[in-house]
């Protein structure tokens, strides 16, 4: 690693804001604070130049045997485009520069993924054309809190995978200042909203908890078809790798243990943050909750815990 790679990662990855003392949230300190934590921790790579390690066979038919190429181009696709929407509707200087950063990430990650299959000679299915939300703030809400969810679950699929040696340390090299920047997104949209509801007017707060548990709700039945592997019409679609679980990745392990490697993983990324802004708190929330109940269900019946 060249000393001035190294140095930009290592700027990816730590950052604290310069005021003392506690961020109230929702003040102008809190929103310098999670704007400039994006904009000061980007990293310049470029993917044009990205030099993709050889792979020996075996681990070049792994990589090109994974059923995610196609889902993983098309959801940064249409990130981009939504975050980019959003923005255009921001007035805000310092908000609108981080979130046409936000939105030059998540187009980066498509082209890194476009150069990763056209390196490995991966085939992909003729992409769509990605239209612009009709309704900007929803297609943000469902980018920001659907990488909230698939963010989570990448972070232990890849540190699984990278165990297991079914991702050569190469590539797993490689490909991580991507899955840092996920991180960085999650940080910066959890606190944006936070930040935005508490600005809200009195009588505007109501509607937009509505709209964001519409949200979730979206995203709980969008999962539910995922994991049946189709949409309404028959076809894979807007899913993240994330999705297709374990198995697929050729990891053998069992929902309780990739649970906690994604707590682990989660929070080794937040780590380096400024501990001042509120980590996405949902998730990790209710994947503790699952590890204690699966957890829970091996003692044996009579026994004490």
């Amino acid at each position: 690693m060249s000393e001035a790679f190294a140095t930009a990662d290592y700027a990816m990855r730590h950052w604290r804001a310069p005021e003392p003392g506690r961020i109230e949230f929702g003040s102008e300190a809190h929103k310098r604070a999670f704007c400039r934590m994006l904009l000061e921790t980007h990293n310049p790579y470029k993917p044009a130049v990205i030099d993709w390690p050889r792979l020996s066979p075996q681990a070049l038919a792994r990589v090109t045997s994974l059923p995610i190429w196609d889902i993983a181009v098309q959801t940064e696709g249409r990130a981009s485009i939504r975050v980019a929407s959003f923005a255009e509707t921001v007035t805000d200087p310092l908000l609108r520069q981080a979130l046409d950063l936000d939105g030059a990430e998540e187009a980066r990650h498509k082209i890194v993924l476009s150069k990763l299959v056209e390196a490995y000679g991966i085939p992909l299915a003729p992409e769509p054309e990605y239209q612009k939300p009709t309704d900007p703030e929803w297609a943000w809400l469902v980018t920001g809190y659907s990488e909230c969810i698939d963010s989570f679950f990448a972070f232990g699929l890849f540190e699984a995978a990278r165990r297991s040696g079914y991702f050569p340390p190469e590539l797993v090299e490689t490909f991580e200042p991507v899955m840092q920047e996920e991180g960085r997104h999650i940080l910066f949209f959890v606190n944006w909203a936070i930040w935005y509801r508490r600005n809200l007017p009195w009588w505007r707060r109501p509607w937009f908890l509505v709209k964001t548990l519409a949200v979730w709700v979206f995203l709980i039945w969008e999962r539910i078809g995922i994991a049946r592997g189709l949409d309404g019409q028959g076809e894979m679609r807007d899913a993240n790798f994330t999705a297709t679980g374990a198995e697929q990745i050729g990891v053998d392990i069992n929902p309780r243990e990739l649970l906690e490697i994604c707590l682990a993983e989660n929070q080794r990324r937040m780590a380096g943050y400024d501990t001042r802004l509120p980590r996405p708190r949902l998730v990790p929330f209710f994947a503790r909750l699952a590890s204690r109940l699966l957890r829970d269900r091996r003692v044996p019946s009579g026994q004490s815990r």
